[in-house]
């Protein structure tokens, strides 16, 4: 029998039955899902210092599980002494069980160490189904050995579903178990 991660689980249990109770979907397929999550960091002092881009990949491979790519910047700007193609930030994009590992260990682990924890906001929708969570401090997620890090640095996490609307994706990812400040 293969690994099924405990939020996969939980998905296909209970949280499809729930949307489906909410929204009154007529098909098991129209139910919305988390398709991936993308984190990014800029990192813009790497113009000047070329080992804080390695330190940012070897961070969020850490905390990801998963090799991050540098991205390179796409045209010159000269008041930042920026050349094209230069890496200027990391990225890692999830899909399917290491997406539903990492939302496990964000939520249990990693959000309820941010400092005075209230919720996450709930005004980070796009319109079209997506979220998009900033955080200020990479010490929060328990990968990262506080003794190592060189700089402290933020980094966006965006999740990408299925939903169609912001109403969907919200209901989904409180279900999912993020926890949404309350109005």
């Amino acid at each position: 029998m293969a690994y099924i991660t405990r939020l996969k689980k939980e998905y296909k249990e209970r949280i499809v039955a729930a949307l489906t109770e909410e929204f009154g979907y007529s098909n098991v397929m129209q139910v919305p899902k988390l398709e991936k999550i993308v984190m990014s960091r800029g990192v813009g002092a790497a113009v000047a210092d070329k080992k804080l881009i390695d330190h940012a990949l070897d961070e969020m491979t850490m905390i990801t599980g998963q090799k991050a790519v540098p991205t390179l910047s796409k045209k010159d700007v000269a008041a930042f002494k920026l050349r094209k193609g230069m890496p200027i930030g990391a990225k890692v994009t999830l899909r399917g069980e290491r997406m539903y590992e990492f939302l496990d260990r964000l939520v249990t682990s990693a959000l309820p160490r941010v400092r005075d924890f209230q919720g996450i906001k709930a005004t980070g929708f796009d319109g079209r189904g997506n979220y998009n969570l900033g955080i200020t401090e990479q010490i929060i997620f328990p990968e990262v050995n506080i003794d190592k890090i060189n700089r402290i640095n933020g980094m966006d996490i965006t999740f990408v579903t299925s939903a169609e609307t912001d109403k969907e994706a919200k209901s989904l990812l409180t279900e999912l178990g993020l926890p949404f400040k309350k109005n």
